[in-house]
């Protein structure tokens, strides 16, 4: 059988963290970084997977524990075989040469990015269908098993369902998606800190059980049904609330082309998650502050927080001559090395011709 090619992009997040395991909204892009999987079908029942110089030998039907599983990033490839074996697929086994050019670390979904990739290979070598809202289910469900954090659905969401010229708007509880278009003015920097972070070793799980929490409290189903005055004395709750505000008036400013408001919704959307969510550090504070100095409509923490890239939007012909600039002070200010992308919102994953 010849080979086949299978592509997931990453994504940044746009307006929404720590809203999608609280059934709220988000609006987040695939972009332009993406990881790239190249399969060939096997008959012995085994998934090889190779990454740069290292290779994963796996059961095919899911049998080993994913937590288990060495090399590490191998657990992933794990986790997605026994999620989709659970869905019934055929236990097929691939030769899989895996690349990527999503930074790990970086708040940017790589992990994402490598399960949806890996899950069209393997659904195409046994002839296994899934809809995108379900394999993106598969594949959270794959992280859960690989990392044992229980992160929400967003990136893999939006990884199957991107739109090119557009963030999508994601209900996490229905799973409803509707693209809203980016002005073409506007230009969408990620800059990583330089700090790099997993979720595992992060306060993650910690932030998810005190929503959970409070939402019991407040005998709801989740966050995203409490009102601002059910929340306002609980820090991580008030900013789950708040941030669901933000996210639609987001998407209504993307729509009107106001890119000021824009970037005030970012900054403001930084603002809580550095003092009520508290995920922020003083590295994405400082890079936050250096992109607002050098001309950003706005700037925010993207993904978790704790480590990994900020998101700033700006004009998009000065979106090259902002990010040297902001780049520059930040490193002269921590010692870091940052490292700015530029980003552009690209479709969801799929074949590569």
């Amino acid at each position: 059988m010849s080979a086949r090619r299978f592509r997931a992009p990453g994504r940044v997040n746009l307006m929404g963290d720590h809203t999608d395991y609280n059934e709220g909204f988000v609006l987040p892009m695939a972009i332009d970084r993406e990881c790239l999987v190249t399969s060939t079908a096997r008959e012995d029942g085994r998934i090889r997977a190779r990454s740069r110089g290292e290779t994963a030998d796996l059961d095919a039907g899911g049998a080993e524990d994913p937590a288990l599983v060495q090399p590490e990033w191998g657990r992933y490839v794990a986790g997605v075989a026994r999620s989709l074996a659970a869905r019934g697929r055929r236990a097929v086994g691939v030769d899989a040469v895996v690349e990527s050019t999503v930074p790990a670390g970086s708040g940017l979904s790589s992990s994402a990015a490598f399960e949806v990739a890996v899950a069209l290979a393997l659904c195409d070598a046994s002839a296994l269908s899934l809809e995108p809202r379900d394999l993106a289910r598969a594949c959270q469900e794959a992280e859960h098993l690989a990392t044992g954090v229980p992160s929400g659905i967003m990136d893999q969401l939006v990884s199957t369902l991107g739109v090119a010229g557009a963030a999508v708007l994601i209900d996490c509880r229905s799973l409803e998606v509707e693209p809203v278009r980016l002005p073409a003015r506007l230009g969408v920097l990620a800059v990583h800190s330089g700090m790099p972070r997993t979720l595992e070793s992060s306060a993650y799980a910690d932030r998810r059980a005190a929503c959970e929490a409070a939402a019991r409290r407040l005998g709801l189903r989740a966050l995203r049904d409490a009102t601002l005055d059910q929340v306002a004395d609980d820090p991580l709750a008030r900013h789950v609330v708040t941030e669901d505000e933000r996210v639609l008036e987001m998407a209504e400013a993307l729509r009107a082309g106001d890119c000021e408001r824009a970037g005030r919704l970012f900054s403001a959307s930084h603002a809580s998650l550095r003092d009520d969510f508290r995920v922020s550090t003083p590295e994405l504070d400082a890079l936050v502050e250096e992109l607002e100095r050098a001309g950003a409509y706005g700037a925010r923490l993207t993904g978790a927080g704790f480590g990994g890239a900020v998101v700033a939007i700006c004009a998009d012909d000065e979106a090259d001559a902002i990010g040297s600039a902001a780049a520059a002070a930040y490193g002269s200010r921590t010692r870091r090395e940052p490292t700015v992308f530029r980003c552009t919102a690209v479709d969801g994953a799929g074949p590569v011709a």
